[in-house]
C-alpha cells in the first residue's frame, strides 16, 4: 500500500516537462525533478519557494493581479502561454507554461503548471525564418522542385534573372527555362544528385521570359523533409554572363600585354597565358594550358613563399625584390617550341585567387635590348676611346711645350741673372744719377723676365718646389685678406670653408700663386661687377665620380673651387684655356700663362683643375688636391739680418756660363768671401785640392760633369766642405717629381745680390 502512495510522486519526477503546484498564496508545494533542473535549484529546493521568485523582476509586479484574475475565475485550463522564467543564477529563459487550477472539498485551490523550455523551439523558428530570408534576399536564382521537376518555390532572384513571377513557375515544369538541347544533360546532372552525388558549380544556360539565353553558374543539391526523405533538389543559379563579358575584356587587355604573362599554379603547371606568351613560346594557347612551367623557363621560377616573402625561401641571389610580393629576374632563359633559347627579362608576383595562388610571371624577350646594350657599350667605349686619345695628345702637347720652356729655362735664366745683378750694380754704383735710374728699368725688365720664366717652369711641372704638410683653409683665408684690398669694390667676394679638413702636402706660395691667378682672371671677367666664391671641402673619389680624370686615382682628395659670374668661357676658349701663351685678353693685357701655371702647380702636386663655364653665365674652377696623412705644420718667419758678411769664408763658384760666374765672384767678393772660380767639374775639383773650401757654390746643369756628381765628390773627399746648388732648371737632376729632398740646398736663377749673400750666409750656418 505503501509503495502505491508513492506511485504518484515517481511519476511527477519521471515527467519530461517541468510541473509545479502551488496554492493559492504562490507557494510552492510540489515541484519534479524537471522543475528543479529548470530554474537550477537543488532536489526538493523550491517547495516553500513563491512563484513570484521564479519571474523576472519586471514581471513580477503583473504577476499577482494575473494569479488573483486566474484564481477569482472557474479556472479554465490554459494552454501553452509563452512566459520568461528567472533561474536561480540570474538568468532568463523563455517558457512555454499551460495552468490547470482544482479546488479541493475544504476549499483550497492548488494551480498545477505545466512548463516546457522554448528556446530550442524559438532558435528553430529563428533559424527557419533567417534562411527564408536568405532565400529572399538572396541575389542568386534559387529554385526548388519535386522529383517530378514542376517548381515548389521560385525567390525574387529568380524573378530578377528569368523574368518569370513565383506565381507562373510555381507548379510549372523547370524544363521552362531550360534550352532543349540542354534538357537531358540537366536531367542526367539532377539524377545524379538524387542518388548522392556531388556536383561542383558548373556553367550552363537557361532561359529568360523574353527567349533570351543567359550564361550561369549552377549549382544542384538534394532537397530532404523533415524525415531526411528526398523529396526533390535546390538550384542556385547565378548570371555569369557579365563576368564572361568581363573576363573577355581582361583577356583582350592581356592579349594587348607587350610582355608575355604566364600563370602558374601552386602544382607548376600554367593556367593562364596571353596572346604575347603564344608568340614567344612558339605553342598555341591550349598546349600552353597545363603544361609545365620548366619546359618554358628551364631556370624556373620561385616558390609561393619566396614571392609572397613568408619566409623559408629566401630570394635567390641573383633576383631583385622591388616590393613586397614582387621580384625582378634579369638576363633568364626562355626555351621556344623549336628548342632555341632566348634572353628574358622576368617580373614575377603573387596572384590570390577562390583556387589558391597564382605565380604570375611577365617575360620580357630582351633579346634587342641585349643588342642595343652591346652597340651602346661599343660607342660608349669609342667615345671614351676618343676623349682619351684626345687628353693624350694634349698632355703630349703639353708636354713637348714643358719640354722646350725647360730647355731654354736655364740658358735664359743666366742671362737674366747677368742683366740683374750687372744692372744692381749700376744702380748701387751710381745712386741717384741718369743710369741708375735707367739700371732700373733694366732691373724691372729682368725680373718681368724672371717672373715669365718661373711661369713657364710652373706649367710645365718643372720648376722646384718645396712641399709640406698644409692646411688649405690657412692658405685661402690668408689669400682672402689680400684679395678683399685687391679686387676692388665691384667684386662681391665670399670665401666657405669647412672645419676639419685634413691637410694637402703643397708648396704654400704655389697654392697662393693658384689663387691668385684664378682671382685675376675672375676680376677681368666681371669688368661691370659680380661675384666671386671660394669654397673648400672634402670629397671621396672613386671610379663613378663625375669628371674625373683617367689619370686621377680614387681616394680623399680636397675640393678648392672658384666660382664667378663673369662672361664665361665657350667650349673652343676651354679647350685650349690651359695652353701657354693662349689668352683671349687684348694684346698687351695678359701673357697667356696665369691658367697654364695653375694647370702646372695642381697636377705636380698630384691633383686635377676641371673648367666648368657657359658663356654669359659664369665660370668654375674644381681643383682636387690628394689629402696627406701628416699633420699641418706651420713655418716660422725668419727676420731679415743685414750681417750678411763671408768673413773671409772661401767660396767655390762652379759656373759654365762666364759672364754669370763673374757677376757672381763680384757679389761675393763685394759681401767679404774669399772667391774661387772654375768652369767646370774637373777644374773645380783642382781647385779643391790645392785649396781649403768652406762652401762649394754649383751650377746644376753642366757639360761634362753634372752639378750634383761634382757635390758628391767634393763632399766624399772633404766632407766638411758645405754645398749650395744653384740653378734655373735643376729638374730632374735634383729632384723626385719635381720636389726638392730636404738635405738639398737650391739657389734659384736669376738671383740677386741679396739672395746669394742670404743663402751662403745660410748654408755657412747651418749645423752639419
Amino acid at each position: 500500500m505503501e509503495s502505491r502512495r508513492e506511485l504518484p510522486g515517481l511519476l511527477i519526477d519521471a515527467a519530461p516537462d517541468a510541473i509545479i503546484v502551488s496554492g493559492s498564496d504562490g507557494v510552492i508545494t510540489i515541484a519534479n525533478r524537471r522543475a528543479h533542473d529548470m530554474f537550477g535549484y537543488p532536489p526538493g529546493r523550491l517547495a516553500g519557494v513563491h512563484v513570484d521568485d521564479l519571474v523576472p523582476e519586471d514581471a513580477r509586479p503583473r504577476h499577482p493581479a494575473q494569479r488573483a484574475d486566474y484564481l477569482g475565475s472557474e479556472h479554465p485550463p490554459l494552454r501553452r502561454l509563452p512566459l520568461r522564467g528567472l533561474r536561480r543564477d540570474g538568468s532568463i529563459f523563455p517558457v512555454e507554461v499551460s495552468l490547470s487550477g482544482v479546488t479541493t472539498g475544504t476549499g483550497e485551490t492548488y494551480v498545477t503548471a505545466v512548463l516546457r523550455d522554448d528556446t530550442t523551439q524559438r532558435q528553430a523558428a529563428v533559424n527557419r525564418a533567417l534562411l527564408a530570408s536568405v532565400v529572399q534576399s538572396s541575389h542568386d536564382a534559387i529554385v526548388t522542385i519535386d522529383l517530378r521537376n514542376r517548381v515548389l518555390s521560385w525567390n525574387p532572384g529568380a524573378e530578377l534573372l528569368y523574368g518569370f513571377k513565383a506565381d507562373e513557375m510555381i507548379g510549372a515544369s523547370i524544363d521552362e527555362i531550360i534550352p532543349p538541347d540542354r534538357r537531358a544533360d540537366e536531367e542526367q546532372i539532377r539524377e545524379l544528385v538524387r542518388m548522392g552525388g556531388r556536383v561542383d558549380r558548373y556553367r550552363s544556360v537557361r532561359l529568360t521570359a523574353s527567349g533570351t539565353p543567359v550564361a550561369v553558374a549552377m549549382l544542384i543539391s538534394p532537397l530532404l523533409d523533415e524525415n531526411g526523405v528526398l523529396v526533390g533538389t535546390t538550384s542556385a543559379a547565378r548570371d555569369i554572363s557579365e563576368r564572361e563579358r568581363t573576363e573577355a575584356r581582361v583577356q583582350a587587355i592581356l592579349d594587348a600585354a607587350p610582355d608575355a604573362l604566364l600563370g602558374v599554379a601552386e602544382s607548376g603547371h600554367v593556367v593562364l597565358v596571353n596572346a604575347k606568351a603564344e608568340r614567344l613560346f612558339g605553342h598555341l594557347r591550349h598546349d600552353l594550358i597545363h603544361m609545365g612551367v620548366d619546359r618554358l623557363l628551364p631556370d624556373g621560377l620561385p616558390p609561393v613563399s619566396a614571392v609572397l616573402n613568408t619566409g623559408g625561401d629566401p630570394t635567390p641571389p641573383d633576383a631583385e625584390r622591388a616590393q613586397d610580393g614582387e621580384q625582378r629576374w634579369a638576363k633568364r632563359r626562355a626555351i621556344r617550341s623549336d628548342g632555341a633559347e632566348l634572353p628574358v627579362d622576368i617580373a614575377v608576383s603573387a596572384l590570390h585567387t577562390d583556387t589558391g595562388v597564382i605565380t604570375v610571371a611577365a617575360v620580357r624577350d630582351i633579346t634587342d635590348r641585349l643588342a642595343a646594350e652591346a652597340e651602346r657599350r661599343r660607342l660608349r667605349q669609342e667615345a671614351d676611346r676618343q676623349k682619351l686619345e684626345a687628353r693624350m695628345q694634349q698632355a703630349q702637347r703639353l708636354e713637348s711645350l714643358g719640354q722646350l720652356a725647360g730647355g731654354i729655362a736655364h740658358d735664359f735664366n743666366n742671362l737674366l741673372a747677368v742683366i740683374l745683378n750687372y744692372a744692381a750694380f749700376i744702380i748701387e754704383d751710381a745712386a741717384g744719377s741718369p743710369p741708375a735710374a735707367d739700371a732700373e728699368q733694366i732691373a724691372r725688365a729682368a725680373r718681368r723676365g724672371s717672373d715669365l720664366t718661373h711661369q713657364l717652369l710652373a706649367f710645365a711641372r718643372r720648376e722646384v718646389i718645396r712641399p709640406r704638410p698644409l692646411d688649405l683653409n690657412a692658405v685661402v683665408t690668408e689669400v682672402h685678406q689680400m684679395l678683399e684690398r685687391s679686387l676692388g669694390e665691384h667684386i662681391d667676394l665670399t670665401v666657405r670653408t669647412t672645419a676639419g679638413l685634413p691637410a694637402v702636402m703643397a708648396d704654400p706660395g704655389q697654392l697662393e700663386q693658384v689663387l691668385v691667378n684664378l682671382a685675376v682672371n675672375a676680376r677681368d671677367a666681371m669688368p661691370t661687377g659680380g661675384r666671386l666664391t671660394i669654397d673648400t671641402a672634402e670629397v671621396r673619389v672613386d671610379d663613378e665620380y663625375p669628371g674625373v680624370r683617367a689619370e686621377l686615382s680614387p681616394g680623399r682628395y680636397l675640393r678648392l673651387r672658384i666660382s664667378d659670374t663673369g662672361t664665361g668661357m665657350p667650349k673652343e676658349v676651354i679647350d685650349k684655356a690651359f695652353e701657354p701663351f693662349f689668352t683671349t685678353k687684348p694684346s698687351g693685357q695678359g701673357t697667356g700663362l696665369g691658367l697654364a701655371t695653375v694647370y702646372g702647380i695642381i697636377t705636380q702636386a698630384g691633383g686635377t683643375v676641371q673648367i666648368y663655364s657657359e658663356p654669359g653665365i659664369g665660370t668654375t674652377f674644381t681643383i682636387l688636391l690628394p689629402v696627406t696623412d701628416v699633420q699641418a705644420q706651420e713655418v716660422a718667419t725668419e727676420e731679415a739680418d743685414s750681417r750678411l758678411v763671408g768673413h773671409g769664408a772661401t767660396v767655390l763658384v762652379v759656373e759654365d756660363e762666364e759672364a754669370l760666374r763673374e757677376v757672381t765672384s763680384r757679389i761675393l767678393r763685394r759681401g767679404g768671401y774669399t772667391v774661387l772660380a772654375a768652369n767646370g767639374g774637373e777644374e773645380a775639383l783642382r781647385l779643391a785640392a790645392e785649396n781649403h773650401v768652406d762652401v762649394l757654390l754649383t751650377d746644376v746643369i753642366m757639360p761634362g760633369m753634372l752639378g750634383k756628381d761634382l757635390a758628391d765628390t767634393v763632399t766624399t773627399r772633404y766632407p766638411r766642405t758645405k754645398v749650395l746648388f744653384m740653378s734655373g732648371y735643376a729638374q730632374p737632376v735634383l729632384t723626385n717629381h719635381g720636389t726638392l729632398a730636404v738635405d738639398v740646398h737650391l739657389l734659384e736663377k736669376p738671383f740677386t745680390s741679396a739672395e746669394l749673400l742670404r743663402a751662403l750666409h745660410d748654408e755657412l750656418q747651418a749645423k752639419p
